[in-house]
């Protein structure tokens, strides 16, 4: 429907001092990371070893309704899972958390993240025989868990050696029947935190998902490092620690929630002063400054700040259509953006007005943003992005796309600023986009903006040739 950067996933787990109706929990959890996938999602109940659990295609509130979470009973453990695929087509089969059942007993795993070398891992187990029954990495990477615990015993142990031999980004969330295990790659690309509830013990991808269910929040975890909980306590393996890490910008810029604390820093204070460093890099003469919901209502209130330029509500925004809102014919199709976004005359009309947004992929979606805001009666429409340009594809968890999709690519900034129909254009640079998480103590990967990944990319092959098929096995 529109063509800006979808979110990824999100991971939560829970460890109860006690038996207790962990899914109701874990529910209110995955609620507070709706935003980050609208695919599909999953819970799984932790009940002395025996593991209940559903995941279907939806939202949460559609998905689980009250005899539905009723039903997967109570237990001392449980991990949930929202997706947006980036890896793996959108079925059921791909949902999360995956429950694999093997010698040692079953183990139920959630994953953020993208696997660098997916695909070489799965066709050597292909070729040992392995059978795969979804299309995401998530499978890849319980098959060498799986491998490495009949090897050693240990979950745990299973789990630190599993690090060595998957590349990519990963934050992980894996329960065994007696353990609750989180884990993060050694460069932190995605986020993951570690949270207290009274006795019981919380893990999840964001901050905010701790606020919703009343439980504190106690630390990130170190790039690398994998925290075991079980019934003595909590202690931590850092094997694989050592690197500040590099954690995706774009946190910051859209995929996070605005209440959440991410390596310290407020995502919400972030995207204020990516709005501030925008006005310093390409000011404007304007009558007001608005902001595209909801990522760019922050920014804007950061560029009003820093130049003076009121504030003001420039777009209403209909809550109630989801990804799955389709457009029959092509016309609908077209004016998608009026369904979902409606511009406000009385801010506009008659004014020089300053658009903030997060981003530009293709183009199409600024350009009819921009064209409501004339119909609105806007005299100017003056666009400033709070990220630098796309200019290469996301090996890490996003749906960043090919090189030939980016509009960036294709044009010069002149020209997207004519091709969307704007009065100027400015995106913020990459020195600055390194600024926004000021109390951060940890570099940050701005690939997909500038080329340079912080770890090996298989260059022969293009992102969008990372989407595994049934037919590839064949």
């Amino acid at each position: 429907m529109f063509d800006n950067i979808h979110e990824e996933c999100g991971v939560f787990g829970i460890y109860a001092d006690k038996k207790c109706d962990v899914a109701a929990q874990t529910y209110v959890g995955l609620y507070a990371l709706q935003h980050r996938g609208q695919e599909s999602c999953g819970i799984v109940v932790n009940d002395d070893g025996l593991f209940n659990y559903y995941k279907d295609l939806g939202l949460v509130n559609q998905v689980f309704d009250k005899d539905r979470l009723q039903a997967l009973g109570e237990g001392n453990m449980a991990i949930g899972h929202v997706r947006y695929s980036t890896t793996g087509s959108c079925n059921a089969s791909n949902a999360q958390p995956l429950v694999v059942r093997h010698g040692k007993g079953p183990l139920a795993i959630a994953h953020n993240g993208n696997l660098t070398n997916a695909r070489e891992l799965r066709m050597q187990y292909e070729n040992k025989g392995m059978i795969f029954h979804t299309t995401n990495d998530t499978e890849v990477i319980s098959y060498v868990i799986t491998e490495e615990r009949l090897a050693c015993g240990s979950i745990e142990k299973a789990v630190e050696q599993m690090m060595y031999r998957v590349k990519g980004a990963y934050s992980l969330v894996i329960m065994s029947p007696q353990k609750l295990i989180a884990a993060r790659d050694p460069e932190g690309f995605r986020p993951l935190s570690l949270g207290k509830l009274g006795e019981s013990w919380v893990v999840s991808s964001e901050t905010c998902a701790f606020d919703s269910i009343g439980a504190k929040f106690v630390r990130d975890l170190k790039p690398g490092e994998i925290v075991v909980i079980d019934d003595s306590g909590v202690r931590s393996i850092e094997t694989h620690c050592g690197s500040k890490g590099h954690i995706c910008v774009f946190e910051y810029v859209y995929f996070a929630r605005p209440d959440s604390v991410i390596e310290g820093s407020s995502v919400h204070k972030a995207r204020l002063r990516a709005g501030k460093y925008l006005w310093r890099e390409h000011p404007v003469d304007a009558d007001i400054v608005i902001g595209v919901p909801d990522s760019g209502l922050d920014a804007a209130l950061g560029f009003s700040q820093e130049s003076g330029i009121p504030y003001g509500i420039g777009f209403i925004k209909n809550r109630y259509i989801g990804r799955t809102f389709i457009q029959p014919t092509q016309a609908e199709r077209t004016n998608s953006v009026k369904i979902k976004l409606n511009a406000i005359s009385s801010t506009v009309k008659g004014k020089r007005v300053v658009m903030i947004d997060d981003s530009i992929v293709r183009g199409t979606t600024s350009a009819r943003i921009v064209n409501l805001l004339r119909e609105a009666g806007a005299t100017e429409v003056h666009v400033r992005i709070s990220s630098p340009a796309f200019v290469a594809p996301c090996y890490f968890g996003t749906d960043i796309d090919s090189k030939e999709n980016l509009i960036a690519c294709n044009m010069t900034n002149e020209e997207i600023c004519r091709h969307i129909g704007a009065d100027s254009l400015g995106y913020l640079s990459v020195e600055s986009v390194k600024k926004l998480a000021g109390k951060s103590d940890c570099d940050f990967c701005v690939g997909c903006f500038n080329e340079q990944y912080p770890i090996e990319v298989p260059a022969e092959m293009p992102k969008d040739k990372f989407e595994y098929r049934i037919s590839d096995s064949k």
